[in-house]
């Protein structure tokens, strides 16, 4: 009769061969069986009866904010955040004070966060004009999610806005490198179509065209070099219009903000709270990035968690800072979404652990399979929860989905076969370890 230290009994399991009512059993933080588990003992049994155990969620785009401005967010409390929503592994930003930029830097953030953040993690580095002849090395080091670029919105060393900088960092990559594709030049232009006081200008500035023409950009500089590119955030039904086209070197990310709010009604109902880099646009954006849902452009969900305090986001617009929560609701909003029919929950799955995995090259990691980390992000299909601001644990306390209410609700957060989060409370201490990756050099 087998023993295992866990086994996560009777609960729907969706993975790789689609949603079946089946048991779980884990042994040393690893999935070991799946099935029909009744025969077996576990020094822990846990009732999943009514709930799906999904593949542990995987959100490739938070921005923690440590080192550098702590008092909107650090590393522990937006990983209590990630983990209080179901979320999994998060990869983080390089846009930190310092830059996430060289391998002196990169390794502070892995030591800050080991043992000390509540889910597993990598950290994203930032390519510049002055390393980019460093970047193939920089993107294989210990805790390393690849190289991440700012095409625009970015200051500093971080914006690389030119073809040239681009080229010199794509002809040096070789995992995948994500951007923000947002055409610098067109953005600087267009400052005048800003009107102060009124957020709902923000799209008018950072128009479709600024989105398209960077993305076009940046395929054609792709293909010159034979690199892997991950377009973040699309916010535009044209850019799935053209990545549509050029799925062979470019996958991408779409959000559950872009999904969900529209304009112009998001900013004249959360003012300036809704002000996002790349904008929420209009409901013709909504529809096209829906489509890339739907028809499988879309790769993978990233929440791009952006935290400011509410003081700083009461600034008159444009002086306001760009940026959301996102990371504690990525799964509830996105659950809500799969009941009103417009995805299933395979699908979702699909984008919050599977795609990750696959373009990302995890290891270990986005299946429920033998072999593969015990990570569970566990759900309650049929509950309805109201959305409120002190459900948040980021130390921002606020979201722009605050009052809303959303059926499908995360249970249990399982890590390596611990449970970190069950029904709506932290029961583990941090134990969070850097994401491993199968693309690296012996």
């Amino acid at each position: 009769m087998p023993n295992f230290d866990v086994i996560y009994r009777n609960g729907t399991v969706v993975n790789q061969d689609g949603a079946a009512l089946r048991d779980v059993g884990v042994t040393a933080g690893k999935v070991a069986a799946i099935g029909d588990l009744s025969q077996s003992s576990a020094g822990e049994v846990v009732d999943c009866t009514g709930l799906h155990i999904l593949p542990g969620v995987i959100d490739s785009q938070v921005h923690f904010r440590e080192p550098g401005p702590t008092h909107k967010e650090d590393l522990e409390s937006g990983s209590r955040a990630a983990v209080m929503g179901g979320v999994t592994a998060v990869f983080e930003m390089p846009n930190t004070d310092p830059l996430t930029i060289s391998e002196a830097a990169l390794a502070d953030k892995v030591k800050r966060a080991t043992a000390r953040m509540h889910c597993d993690f990598a950290f994203w580095v930032g390519g510049t004009h002055d390393n980019a002849k460093d970047v193939g090395e920089l993107e294989r080091l210990p805790g390393a999610a690849g190289i991440k670029v700012f095409m625009g919105s970015s200051t500093g060393s971080l914006l690389v806005e030119d073809d040239e900088g681009v080229s010199s960092i794509l002809k040096n990559t070789r995992r995948r490198a994500a951007f923000h594709s947002e055409d610098e030049y067109r953005l600087r232009d267009r400052k005048g179509e800003r009107i102060e006081g009124d957020p709902r200008s923000h799209p008018v500035w950072r128009d479709v065209t600024a989105a398209l023409m960077c993305t076009e950009r940046l395929v054609t500089i792709a293909r010159r070099h034979n690199a892997k590119i991950h377009v973040l955030h699309i916010s535009t039904a044209e850019e799935i219009d053209y990545l549509e086209r050029h799925k062979d070197v470019a996958t991408c990310e779409a959000t559950p903000h872009h999904l969900t709010l529209v304009a112009p009604d998001c900013y004249e109902r959360l003012g300036t709270l809704a002000q996002m880099n790349p904008p929420v646009r209009d409901e013709h954006a909504r529809r096209g990035i829906w489509r890339g849902i739907v028809d499988g452009v879309v790769d993978v969900l990233g929440s791009d968690h952006a935290p400011h305090t509410l003081e700083e986001k009461a600034k008159t617009y444009p002086a306001s800072p760009s940026g959301m929560t996102g990371v504690q609701t990525l799964v509830p909003t996105m659950l809500d979404h799969v009941n009103a029919g417009k995805l299933t929950l395979e699908r979702f799955v699909d984008l919050t652990s599977h795609g990750p995995s696959r373009i990302f090259a995890i290891a270990g990691k986005g299946r429920i399979a033998a072999g593969y980390d015990a990570d569970f992000t566990i759900v309650d299909m049929k509950r309805k929860v109201t959305i409120t601001n002190d459900w948040i644990a980021s130390k921002s306390r606020w979201t722009p989905y605050d009052g809303k209410t959303v059926q499908g609700w995360p249970i249990g957060t399982i890590i390596r076969g611990r449970r970190v989060m069950w029904e709506g409370e932290l029961v583990t201490p941090s134990g969070g370890e850097a994401v491993r990756f199968q693309d690296r050099a012996p």
